[in-house]
């Protein structure tokens, strides 16, 4: 039986920076033979998540992933943190709900600074019928009722409307004038970056005692903890654990065996703004031909266009980074192009990327016979191997928190570990504060969406030092300081983790390429600072 930590659960013990020196003091801190209560394998939402819940009710806790956080699918989602109105389409309510409850949670209590009302407009274009926007506006009333029923206030997200064509072209002036009806106007969630919150997440686990280990892959679980290796030296070693738990999405089914999954590629465009006019809200395109299935266009602030997704089924072997098929890339132009008045081509794609969904397979299941993964629920499972190495697949980004308190009661309850109730459904992550406490910040607005309260130390770096204050690559927001401060305070090691994970300059291979110089000379500087005090 466990016992749990000296540390008080809910009060962080320690600073909440994640760094080179302190992953390098960690790991090594464990390969003493130290056991922990709890090791988590794989560092996206989920994985992240697990070790806050653990940490924050006392226990001891070291999680670990091959890569960086958010690597692998929680970086590549739509930034979306939905009510659940597509679920309760499909007839689960009880996903449903639960999405409306998290992203109450995540927009009022544990991340407000980073997840904020987006506003869409559904265009009553042609192709749209009377009959489908009547059931539509019925199931945006039904998501409101939702919205209520989670006690999300109305302030925060505001009522759906119906918009008259002028309104419509206002939002959206790159939409066809022929034949539009108007519009619909809904809320949903919208985080400035999913990979952004991951690494909240993380570091405010760390600020709670877990060891948050990034560049560490698993090569064998047990029941007692895990064989790994460090990517960056190549030593092995073994770390011990009274309990753990399998979070590595796509790519949980090659530690345990048993865990069947169905994954299912989601892609994105990235699109020049000004290609699309001045959006001053997200769409919904309809999918021609389709009942209940949209494309949506997310405008992201930085001169750059999100176009998503889709919802194509993944066979083989899980590659690392999902390449972008030209078939997704001409699908979603082909939807853009049916309801837009610009004419836009392959070549005004800068970008493109593809997430898989961790989906579990239930071909196996009665009733379950429909072949598209866009037809599997979205409603996460947690297994339980005969060792006792708990597995959590399946969900969404949105209920990441949900997903990892089921996964971590799951291990208590097998491992037979003492631990208090979980607390992050009002636990705030590193940089949160109300929206007023947000507003009087002394910070540029961009930077307190994305660093929270954290935004004045970012924002200082850059006035003590006129140099840090220039853009990355010209014409992008993100500046040298933001990636002084990611290798500092956020745990990024190399290029790839402050271009395609801190920052997303890379979501556009030219703005990487002219990213690269600054990012390589960072790291060189933020070394050679630290080196005379390494350990």
């Amino acid at each position: 039986m466990s016992h749990p930590s000296t540390t008080p659960p809910g009060r962080p013990s320690r600073d909440s920076s994640l760094s080179a020196a302190r992953r390098r003091r960690e790991l090594a801190g464990l390969a003493d033979g130290t056991e922990v209560d709890v090791l988590v394998v794989g560092l996206g939402a989920t994985g992240a998540g697990v070790a806050l819940d653990a940490a924050s009710r006392g226990l001891t806790v070291a999680a670990i992933d091959a890569h960086d956080l958010a690597f692998g699918t929680s970086r590549w989602s739509s930034k979306l943190i939905h009510g659940g109105l597509r679920y309760l389409a499909s007839g689960q309510v009880d996903v449903a709900h639960e999405s409306a409850v998290e992203r109450g949670i995540l927009m009022e209590r544990t991340a407000p600074h980073l997840v904020g009302a987006q506003p869409f407009v559904l265009p009553l274009t042609p192709l749209v019928t009377r009959s489908q926007a009547a059931l539509t506006r019925a199931g945006l009333s039904a998501g409101d009722l939702l919205r209520a029923s989670a006690r999300t206030s109305r302030s925060t997200l505001p009522a759906p409307r119906s918009l008259s064509s002028v309104e419509t072209r206002h939002m959206a002036p790159a939409l066809r004038s022929a034949g539009l009806r108007g519009g619909l106007l809904s809320w949903d969630g919208r985080l400035s970056d999913d990979a952004r919150l991951v690494t909240a997440v993380a570091r405010t686990a760390a600020a709670h005692g877990a060891r948050i280990l990034t560049r560490t892959r698993a090569l064998s679980l047990d029941g007692g903890g895990a064989r790994v290796r460090d990517e960056l030296t190549g030593e092995e070693t073994r770390i011990r654990a009274r309990a753990v738990v399998n979070a590595a999405g796509v790519w949980a089914g090659g530690l345990i065996d048993g865990i069947r999954l169905c994954p299912s590629r989601g892609t994105h465009l990235v699109l020049r703004s000004e290609d699309l006019g001045s959006l001053t809200a997200g769409l919904h395109i309809p999918v021609p031909g389709e009942a209940n299935r949209f494309v949506l266009v997310l405008p992201q602030g930085d001169g750059r266009v999100y176009v998503g997704l889709t919802d194509e089924p993944v066979d083989g072997d899980i590659p690392d980074v999902p390449e972008v098929p030209e078939t997704d890339i001409g699908f979603l132009l082909d939807v853009l192009g049916s309801a837009l008045d610009v004419s836009l081509g392959r070549d005004d794609v800068i970008g493109a990327f593809a997430g898989l969904r961790p989906l579990l397979d239930t071909s196996g299941l009665s009733g379950s016979g429909s072949s598209r993964t866009a037809d599997i629920s979205r409603k996460h499972a947690v297994l339980t191997s005969q060792e006792g190495v708990v597995t959590v697949v399946g969900g969404k980004l949105t209920t990441y928190r949900r997903m990892a308190q089921d996964a971590l009661d799951a291990a208590v309850r097998a491992r037979g570990l003492v631990a208090g109730p979980c607390r992050t459904a009002g636990l705030p992550l590193v940089g949160a504060a109300a929206p007023s406490g947000l507003a009087a910040l002394d910070a540029p607005r961009r930077l307190v969406r994305r660093y929270g309260t954290e935004a004045p130390a970012v924002h200082a770096l850059g006035l003590q030092d006129p140099d840090l204050a220039r853009p990355v690559v010209p014409g992008h927001p993100v500046t040298v300081a933001e990636l002084v401060w990611a290798v500092r305070h956020e745990g990024a090691l190399d290029e790839g983790d402050l271009l395609d994970r801190r920052t997303r300059i890379g979501v556009v291979p030219r703005d990487r390429e002219v990213a690269l110089g600054a990012a390589r000379e960072v790291l060189r500087q933020e070394e050679g600072r630290l080196a005379p005090h390494a350990p």
